[in-house]
């Protein structure tokens, strides 16, 4: 099966839809990116087969179920029916454990789970694994990664790149042991640590030892999950020593995961009642979870907007309210900065003006998210001033004109939201929310088919 790509079949430049009312919609968002790609990883190395009900398929998400299959996993993707899986309904992935093996290549597209989960995994693999990707991903952040590795007694041919392209000479099993690790340039370095810990020989001590660690809730969701598979881990949030996580050896059990919806991926559609004065619910919304994205319950209700968790004949849900008027807000976004160009979308539509802070990380991601931010917004007559360690928001009259997306789903999903009130937006190549959000043109105007547009 070959990942979809992110250009896919859309215009190169995409009309955003504008709002001609309020939005009044229930939008049934995709399965978690981070919750499908750390099941498929946890999955793969487990001893005996599990399945993961309602994953996320899309680019990110196909890219590593093959990149796993070219190393000897078996992902078999199925509807899951009564004789097959009691009590289960829907697209499941049955995933069956092999003997990890080389010669295999990765192809990591610009995935940062992808390039930063799989090295770890590639060096219990029998046989050397070539990793490689698209162009950004050579540029984004992966030598803390590769240097931590090393200390563990892995063998990895990069050229002194510390970067992609790269080649891991897996030698079928790896010592593990303790490492000490920058990882505040992404907590993805910790996560990518601590997946196949469980087995190294010795399994691994994580020490963080550079300043404030970004998206620390990614972090509790990698914890949390290596729980649910039976790892023994240490953490800071249960007692253990300040920025240091210990996984013990142990095998990793087969599970039955559903994953949750992608809450991140729900922003979007939560602004656009809080932009619009309208209402969306979003099915199956958690009221517990690791994801960084239940953050937006806090965030866009003191952007003036109300929520409440809702029950209905088909379920239950998260139900979002907004007036149509916006407030700005001061906030600090260390934990959930993948939420930042979402929020910066509706802060440069509010009353007033905004503070972003604590996201100096994004200008690390699928592109530099903030400075992208800034040009974008203030192309079409927007106030944005880059800061140190974030974004100043002064809200002006918009107009229309070109949103440009640097392949960036979450960049294409902001134009859209702003789209929404200004009339003229075009989103240059709204395909790539494929990454993540595959159909969003559609589930975007299916939101919008009861707001007259």
């Amino acid at each position: 099966m070959k990942a979809m790509t992110e250009s896919s079949v859309q215009p190169a430049l995409w009309p955003a839809p504008y709002a001609n009312g309020s939005v009044k919609a229930t939008v049934t968002v995709p399965g978690s990116k981070s919750v499908t790609n750390r099941g498929l990883v946890l999955a793969a190395l487990a001893a005996e087969p599990g399945w993961l009900r309602r994953p996320l398929r899309s680019r990110d998400t196909l890219l590593m179920a093959d990149a796993l299959r070219a190393m000897g996993v078996g992902i078999e993707e199925t509807v899951s029916s009564s004789s097959a899986a009691p009590g289960h309904t829907g697209e499941a992935w049955r995933v069956i454990p092999a003997g990890l093996y080389g010669p295999a290549t990765v192809d990591v597209g610009n995935a940062g789970t992808v390039m930063r989960f799989l090295p770890p995994v590639a060096a219990l693999a029998d046989g050397p694994v070539r990793f490689d990707g698209d162009p950004r991903a050579y540029e984004r952040p992966l030598g803390a990664v590769i240097a931590a590795l090393r200390v563990l007694g892995a063998r990895i041919d990069d050229e002194n790149r510390g970067a992609l392209p790269l080649t891991v000479q897996g030698a079928g099993a790896l010592d593990g042991g303790s490492v000490e690790i920058d990882a505040s340039a992404s907590s993805q370095f910790v996560s990518s640590l601590l997946l196949s810990g469980p087995r190294f020989n010795q399994g691994v001590e994580v020490r963080h030892v550079g300043s404030a660690l970004p998206s620390m809730p990614h972090i509790r969701m990698t914890v949390d999950m290596l729980r649910g598979v039976g790892a023994q881990v240490d953490e800071p949030e249960t007692g253990g020593e300040p920025d240091v996580w210990r996984v013990s050896p142990s095998a990793v059990l087969g599970r039955d995961l559903t994953v949750e919806p992608d809450l991140s991926n729900a922003q979007p559609f939560l602004a656009a009642a809080l932009v619009t004065g309208g209402r969306v619910t979003i099915p199956d919304w958690p009221e517990r979870t690791t994801q960084p994205g239940d953050a937006l319950r806090r965030i866009f209700t003191e952007m003036g907007g109300s929520c409440a968790f809702t029950t209905t004949a088909e379920g239950g849900g998260l139900t979002f309210r907004g007036t149509g008027r916006v407030h700005g807000i001061d906030v600090d976004l260390s934990e959930v900065g993948e939420l930042t160009p979402g929020i910066a979308a509706v802060a440069a539509l509010a009353d007033s003006p905004s503070t972003l802070r604590g996201v100096s990380h994004l200008r690390l991601h699928e592109t530099d998210r903030l400075a992208a931010l800034t040009k974008e917004i203030n192309e079409l007559g927007g106030d944005v001033t880059e800061t140190a360690d974030g974004l100043h928001i002064r809200p002006r009259p918009l107009h229309g004109g070109v949103f440009h997306t640097y392949d960036d789903h979450r960049m294409a999903t902001a134009g859209s939201v702003i789209g929404l009130v200004t009339d003229g937006v075009e989103i240059e190549n709204v395909g790539t929310t494929a990454k993540t959000l595959p159909d969003f043109p559609l589930m975007w105007a299916g939101m919008l088919a009861g707001a007259g547009v």
